[in-house]
């Protein structure tokens, strides 16, 4: 197309409708002068003639709306203006891109001091005659004003004319209101964010070599998402989010495999590879590297997917946004964590650290109604260098004073004259809409007046269908009625000086005050709003609409929406309001609030609280915190936790309140056009006034889903900001520019999108920049306030009200422990006498120096109300008869062993003599024993009595760390039918009112979030990589759905404490109807200042007491060398049978720790013959990256032995010092290894070097730095014995066991069944096994009953049919001379205990006649109950009625 052939705009873009009226008008005045292709991309150019030519933000929203349409990329282009001469002198003819930048930012710096930060980071690319510069945090509108000077300077270095073009991560657009446009914005902003990322060419990491494997030889990234199969060889550009390895079984190859993402999208780089290839890249990979991978494109046949085979991976340097604004920075005070329930993905410990990298001297943790952060954040903070501001943005319902009924003069008596009115409108912004009816009526002596007054108003446009529909007013009504003014005029006549009285007066006001304000006439009545006193004359009512009051006050009935009849209407519930008052003592108008102030609001004021925003000013302040946070989810939790703010005024010292967001009271009076003099009351509460970016509040210049457009464009928002700022001057209060930040980073928003789309929002794709702005980013959004302005606003106030906060930390520092009378003396008193009656009154030195060492950092930390608190539920549940099982390191101490807390002796391996008390530790050592049992039995030398063999040999630190420097952590595990005994008793034991259960957080996983990613894929009819779904999944995951509490776990408060002197409480999952009270805070975070007690319900103890019960035999005497017992876990011969083709070689079945098929599978490949051994297997089977493709490999290919290799993590330690290792070094590589700490991060520098100097095998150190998480060895030890115990009970008192197993442990047994013999249960066994993945839970737990039963059966046993008179409720009865089990009535499916007890109860003294009279007396029997019965044989020959017959 020729310029002499340049047409109008819209005729070559016919279909082409800007939605930007602004735009729309700039482009009915251009002209196309070429439309050009660009190579076979399908994608044109197109040259524009526009005077004076379009901005750069104009044709980025031209280009953007136009590709949608036309389905092809489309480029702006215009030409080229000349330049005078003067401006092209000294042409240096520059070319680089930095060298540009920097020019750029020097100029632009001189007149707009904000440039030169907007424009630190940014990159430049020269491309004939355009200059593009991307700035990394947005704001390039601000800068497209200030380029005057700077283009000259620009184009006089590059020697040539060219246009500058700015892109930015927040470059504005267009706004659309459907949900595909909304989508479409927010993917565009968030390409438009990255391609600053591709804009730099990649650099290698410094200090190192810049390839990680193979050759990297291709220069330029493609976008992860224009990748395509049939593009073979590619480079990508991106950081690593996850690593995935896999080991090949039986070979030294490794499938690599890891993530890689540009945030826009993801792809999966996998290859399979040799020892000498991936051993580089095992030791180099990490998350969050920047890399370069170059590879060919394939499709992965196992997960149907496209993935990336490497030849070449390199480093690259990745891209972070700094804050480098120069002199003080901004302080963000609204902030928002995980913890904000399904609504924001902030991570607490990494935004501590970035504002801490930024220079921020302090950050706000607010989270909606929760402090669950304040652990994390003060964890994070880096050792005091960033201060915490302890805080939450709280759903507040203003209670005192939301809605004053009366404004202006109001001294007045109450019985005076009121002109009562209504008025209909053309909308409901007084601003940009009219009215169109004022009605009035008098009042005066407590009566309605005949004095009416009543006019139309010319609104000066044609009426909607939508008024038209509401009022039954018409354009004909309104044609010749008297203008806006002088129908205002004449209402005003009218109403005179008195009081002016509306429903919801302050919409009808806002209107007459807006007239008055355009005839510049003084308007300053008295005003009472009917609807505020309705609402508290009247709270029982569900709404206090106008025609719901009137019908309740039964005024009769109206034409509703009519002025006139409204006004009538609103005139008698005025009387019958004024009746009220007078009742209650109202002599004068002002009386009316005063009587009605706390008074209970109903209808719509009990509903939607608004937001505030408090932050803990010091001690005293993060208490009373704590407990309006307690409050708000105990007393007035109402589908959010709600702080009155008659409760926040009473707890108001130490806090700081601020007015908080758009949904905050002062902003919402604001947008709804209150009175100044409302605004200023609503303003003097607070401490600090708050304003946010106009995109945090674009949504109000969308249409809602009535069609109303709160803003009519960003110019509004900006006033709504303004008039913060004119309040905060007028009453002295800081005004503070905060973020509302709810993510991190520009693209982290899609993961947001995700989590509102899972709960249902429609707009969840609108645009919602959200994330932690930089104070360059910050000044730019405020500088419509003026530099100054916006420098206080965003920084100076910021940091005062940074600096009214102490420096403080969320929990008190120190333990704080429950007070138990003389409790140090009463722990020394067990423990010298225990070790006395086992050791003698002068017990071996060995004995004698580990109780001085660990009683001593007991006492001198005063942990030994831990101690005695554990002591006494132990004591109390062993009273009881049920023995108690210890968890995690407290089997370590040996002081918790004498004290009677734990079973299990941490001494080295030795003999003891029960008779003179003679010990040797000589004979355990020497020949490297680990274990007591595992000795050979022998005789006291003194005495000649067989000695006991104790030990386990587990060193102190793993539970208490070197000289007490951890707080002991014990774990015990009771019976399940004891436990609520055991809580019980702790509550007596320190008293109701300090005793708490412990709370937990449910958060989003993984599997959750890759349905929600899935959903809202496939609802939008995107495609996605595996990786990147993978990568949105993890984005998503964190997050808080809800509470809940510890099964076990129970948090002690010291008597002279309240619980809000620590943390606040709740209720689990905000239950409003439970009884319960759970800590606010998980309660690992609270371990160290508080007594915590986990006190879990486990089977074991359950099955070892209903063992004891059957047979007699004290569990505690069985031997932990018995030769029968270790030998199933080799061998079922013991058993009766031998390598069976179900239950394998092993006779471990059933047996807890060890009866899985995975253990059973470690069992096989190690044979075990010892107890150490065991211990050992334990560890290997809780822990993670221990036993596959680690101690096993060692174990099979004999490069190590079972007893070599580490199991849990004490064998580390123990192992380390038998080399020779320090004490404290060989602790810290054990603290982490068993943490995963080496695995993520690798070893310290020199702990691989000390270790090869102490000849540790490489093979030994290669082990420890892939394990992920190890068991306790005390942990491991205290199972191991619990089920050795069963296991002997398995082997010598068969009967017993399965009772006990069937009773206790079995899952989904079904009599119908599993009582009906072997060939039953085999084919049931397989039906179940055929359906493989299809099995449901219910299938896979009765699969292992099942072959328990199977087992059973194979060892000569059998089921009785359940016996209507001798069965029990629960529990399978043993009768050792048939060999049989006689199931409960509970083994029939579906058959609940208390139908089984109603059974046995009737059952007493007689004899059932029928099924029908077993019916009849046991109502909680059902006839599916009876049909289940039929099934297991229990009422066989049974008639069905008792009715005789003749025939």
């Amino acid at each position: 197309m020729s310029e002499s052939k340049k047409i109008p705009f819209f005729v070559a873009f016919s279909a082409y409708i800007p939605n930007i009226p602004q735009l729309c008008a700039r482009l009915a005045e251009c002209y196309v002068l070429h439309i050009t292709p660009e190579g076979q991309s399908g994608s044109i150019q197109v040259t524009i003639e526009a005077d004076p030519p379009l901005s750069p933000a104009e044709c980025q929203t031209i280009e953007n709306e136009l590709s949608v349409i036309y389905g092809g990329a489309v480029h702006i282009d215009q030409p080229i203006p000349t330049i005078s001469t003067d401006t092209q002198v000294a042409l240096s003819g520059e070319r680089d891109p930095a060298v540009l930048v920097e020019l750029l930012r020097k100029e632009m710096g001189k007149a707009f001091a904000p440039a030169r930060g907007l424009l630190a980071g940014a990159t430049g690319e020269l491309n004939g005659e355009t200059f593009t510069v991307t700035l990394l945090n947005g704001c390039h509108e601000l800068l497209e004003a200030h380029t005057q000077t700077a283009l000259k300077s620009l184009q006089s270095a590059i020697g040539h004319p060219v246009r500058l073009r700015f892109t930015s991560l927040t470059a504005a657009k267009a706004q659309k209101t459907d949900k595909t446009a909304l989508l479409d914005e927010a993917e565009n902003q968030r390409l438009t964010a990255m391609k600053a990322k591709r804009a730099a060419p990649p650099k290698a990491q410094k200090g190192k070599s810049d390839t990680m494997f193979g050759k990297v030889s291709m220069k330029h990234p493609t976008p992860m998402s224009e990748l395509t199969l049939d593009m073979g060889m590619v480079l990508v550009e991106g950081d690593v989010f996850s690593i995935d390895h896999k080991d090949l079984r039986n070979r030294t190859d490794k499938v690599i495999r890891f993530d890689l993402t540009d945030y826009i999208s993801s792809i999966r780089v996998t290859q399979f590879m040799g020892e000498s290839e991936y051993k580089p890249i095992l030791k180099n990979l990490k998350l969050g590297q920047h890399l370069l991978v170059q590879g060919r494109l394939t499709m992965d046949r196992f997960e149907n997917d496209m993935v990336l085979q490497p030849t070449g991976i390199a480093y690259g340097e990745k891209t972070v946004r700094r804050d480098v604004a120069e002199g003080e920075k901004r302080v963000e005070l609204h902030l928002h964590t995980r913890m904000s329930a399904m609504d924001a993905l902030t991570d607490t410990g990494t935004v501590v650290k970035r504002a801490l990298s930024w220079g921020h001297r302090a950050i706000a943790i607010t989270d909606h109604g929760v402090a669950h952060s304040f652990p994390d954040a003060d964890h994070a903070a880096a050792k005091e260098r960033i201060k915490i501001l302890y805080g939450v943005e709280a759903y507040f319902r203003n209670d005192v004073d939301s809605t004053v009924a009366v404004h202006g003069k109001a001294d007045i008596p109450i019985n005076g004259e009121y002109v009562v009115f209504d008025i209909e409108t053309t909308g409901f912004d007084p601003r940009r809409e009219a009215i169109i009816e004022i009605g009035a009526v008098l009042v005066k002596d407590g009566m309605i007046q005949p004095e009416r007054f009543s006019t139309f108003a010319d609104p000066q446009r044609p009426l909607s269908p939508k008024i038209v529909s509401l009022t039954g007013i018409t354009d004909d009504m309104l044609e010749g009625a008297p203008s806006q003014k002088t129908a205002v005029q004449a209402f005003l006549d009218f109403a005179g000086d008195r009081p002016l009285v509306a429903h919801n007066a302050d919409f009808d006001i806002s209107f007459i005050r807006q007239a008055a304000l355009r005839m510049e006439i003084p308007f300053e009545p008295t005003t009472v709003d009917t609807l505020s006193l309705a609402r508290r004359l009247y709270p029982t009512l569900h709404n206090h609409k106008l025609d719901t009051v009137a019908g309740h006050l039964r005024l009769g009935g109206f034409n509703h929406h009519r002025a006139d009849d409204d006004a009538a209407i609103a005139a008698g519930i005025l009387l019958d309001e004024l009746r009220l008052l007078r009742i209650q003592g109202a002599q004068l108008l002002s009386d009316a609030d005063k009587l009605l102030a706390g008074a209970k609001v109903g209808g719509a004021g009990r509903r939607s609280p608004y937001h505030l925003i408090i932050l803990a000013k010091n001690q005293t302040g993060l208490r009373n915190l704590y407990k309006l946070i307690s409050l708000s989810h105990l007393e007035h939790y109402s589908r959010v936790p709600v702080m009155p703010k008659s409760l926040i005024d009473e707890n108001r010292e130490g806090l700081i309140i601020g007015s908080a967001c758009e949904a905050g009271e002062l902003f919402r009076a604001i947008v709804d056009n209150k009175p100044q003099e409302e605004l200023e009351r609503l303003a003097k509460w607070y401490d600090y006034l708050e304003i946010q970016p106009i995109s945090n509040n674009a949504f109000m210049t969308r249409p809602g889903r009535d069609g109303r457009q709160i803003a009519q464009g960003d110019e509004d928002l900006r006033d709504f900001n303004r008039k913060v700022v004119e309040l905060g001057e007028l009453l002295h209060k800081p005004v503070c520019a905060t973020g509302d930040v709810h993510f991190l980073d520009p693209h982290e928003e899609i993961y947001r999108h995700i989590l509102l789309d899972s709960k249902g929002f429609e707009d969840a794709d609108a645009p919602n920049p959200l994330y932690l702005r930089t104070t360059d980013e910050m000044l730019a959004e405020f500088s419509y306030l003026g530099e100054e302005k916006a420098r206080e606003v965003v920084v100076t106030n910021t940091n005062m009200i940074a600096d009214w906060c102490d420096r403080m930390g969320p929990l008190p520092s120190g333990l704080f422990p429950p007070t138990i009378e003389n409790s140090a003396q009463i722990l020394s008193d067990l423990v010298w006498n225990k070790a006395h009656e086992l050791y003698g009154e002068e017990p071996p030195e060995i004995v004698m120096d580990r109780i001085n060492a660990e009683l001593g950092d007991i006492l001198r930390c005063h942990y030994d109300v831990i101690y005695m608190s554990a002591q006494k539920l132990v004591q109390d549940s062993l009273e009881h008869g049920y023995l108690v099982g210890s968890r995690g390191s407290v089997g370590s101490s040996i002081v918790a062993f004498l004290s009677g807390i734990t079973e299990v002796n941490s001494l080295p391996a030795h003999y003891r003599c029960p008779n003179c008390k003679h010990a040797d530790f000589d004979y355990g050592r020497e020949n490297g024993y680990d274990c007591g049992a595992d000795m050979p039995d022998a005789v006291c030398p003194i005495c000649g009595a067989p000695y006991e063999k104790d030990g386990f040999n587990i060193p102190f630190e793993t539970f208490l760390g070197f000289g007490g420097d951890k707080v002991p952590d014990i774990d015990l595990n009771f019976s399940g039918e004891y436990q609520s005994s055991a809580h019980r008793y702790t509550f007596e034991l320190f008293g109701s009112s300090h005793v708490f259960r412990a709370g937990t957080i449910g958060t989003v996983a993984l599997k959750t979030a890759y349905g929600y990613v899935k959903k809202y894929l496939e609802k939008r009819h995107l495609a996605a990589t595996r990786a990147e779904e993978n990568r949105l999944a993890t984005g998503c995951t964190g997050v808080k759905r809800t509470t809940g509490q510890h099964p076990g776990g129970m948090v002690v408060i010291p008597q002279d404490k309240e619980i809000y002197d620590f943390c606040p409480v709740q209720h689990p999952a905000d239950d409003e109807n439970s009884d319960i009270i759970t800590t606010h805070f998980e309660y690992h975070s609270m371990e160290s200042n508080l007594l915590k007690l986990d006190m879990l319900g486990h089977d074991d103890p359950s099955m070892i007491r209903m063992l004891q019960d059957l047979t007699g035999v004290d569990p505690q005497k069985i031997p932990l060398d018995d030769p029968d017992t270790m030998s199933i876990f080799c061998s079922s011969g013991v058993l009766g049978y031998k390598d069976d083709k179900v239950l394998g070689p092993t006779g471990a079945c059933a047996i807890p720790e060890f009866g899985t098929s995975f253990v059973r599978g470690m069992l096989e490949d190690t044979t075990p013959k010892q107890f150490n051994t065991l211990v050992r297997l334990s560890g290997f089977s809780h822990g993670t990256d221990v036993w596959l493709g680690n101690a096993r490999d060692l174990i099979v290919n004999e490069i190590a032995t079972v007893d070599s290799t580490v199991g849990c993590r004490d064998d580390i330690m123990i192992y380390l010092m038998r080399q020779g290792m320090d004490p404290k070094v060989s602790f810290k590589i054990m603290e982490a290894v068993r943490k995963g700490k080496v695995k993520k991060g690798g070893f310290q520098d020199g702990w691989v070097e000390d270790m090869k100097a102490h000849d540790v095998p490489q093979w030994y150190i290669d082990s420890l730095a892939k394990i992920g998480y190890l068991f306790p060895k005390a942990h491991a030890v205290a199972y191991v014995m619990m089920a050795f115990r069963i296991a002997w009970f398995k082997v010598h008192r068969p009967l017993a066991f399965y009772a006990a197993y069937f009773t206790i442990r079995a899952k989904a047994f079904d009599a119908t069944v599993m009582c009906q013999g072997m060939d039953v249960v085999k084919g049931k066994m397989q039906a179940i096994i055929n359906k493989d993945k299809d099995a449901s839970a219910v299938e896979q737990d009765m699969l292992v009953t099942l072959e328990v039963c199977y087992e059973f059966y194979l060892r000569g046993f059998s089921f009785e049919a359940i016996d209507l008179y001798r069965s029990e409720a629960v529990n399978f009865l043993v009768d050792e001379e048939k060999k049989t089990l006689l199931p409960p009535f509970t083994s029939v499916p579906g058959l609940g205990e208390s139908a089984a007890q109603s059974i046995i109860d009737q059952r007493k003294g007689r004899s059932f006649i029928s099924i029908g009279e077993l019916l009849t007396v046991c109502p909680k029997v059902s006839k599916a109950h009876i049909e289940g019965l039929k099934a297991a044989g229990a009422l066989a020959g049974m008639p069905e009625t008792s009715q005789l017959t003749l025939f």
